[in-house]
């Protein structure tokens, strides 16, 4: 099931890719807001617990979608932008392995230890 997983985050980095090269958007832009996501770290300063529901809310694919649906209908392109950065990054760290994280420790994944 992993393996699936993982192919499935390549899958969504790779069509992310592929709508921001159709958009135009910057690619500077990209590789600055790439690893935005992972400000969601910061919750295992406090704990394990909070950590991982921080972290997880940031490595979700519910508000990337949201904003591209939403850019969608309203035509505002810079929702676009951020929802496919932020869908991008999901899947890269999907396809590397980092899943949705337990409140036991931060190693332990959806996808497996790591």
């Amino acid at each position: 099931m992993s393996k699936i997983m993982r192919l499935e985050g390549l899958v969504v980095f790779l069509l992310a890719l592929v709508f921001y090269n159709v958009n135009e958007f910057s690619w500077v832009l990209f590789i600055i807001l790439l690893f935005l996501p992972d400000v969601g770290m910061i919750g295992y300063a406090i704990n394990n617990t909070v950590g991982a529901y921080i972290y997880n809310v940031f490595h979700t694919y519910t508000i990337p979608l949201l904003l591209v649906a939403v850019s969608t209908l309203l035509k505002i392109e810079v929702l676009l932008l951020i929802g496919l950065v932020w869908s991008a990054h999901i899947g890269m760290d999907r396809a590397l392995g980092y899943g949705l994280k337990y409140s036991t420790e931060f190693k332990d994944t959806h996808l497996g230890r790591l």
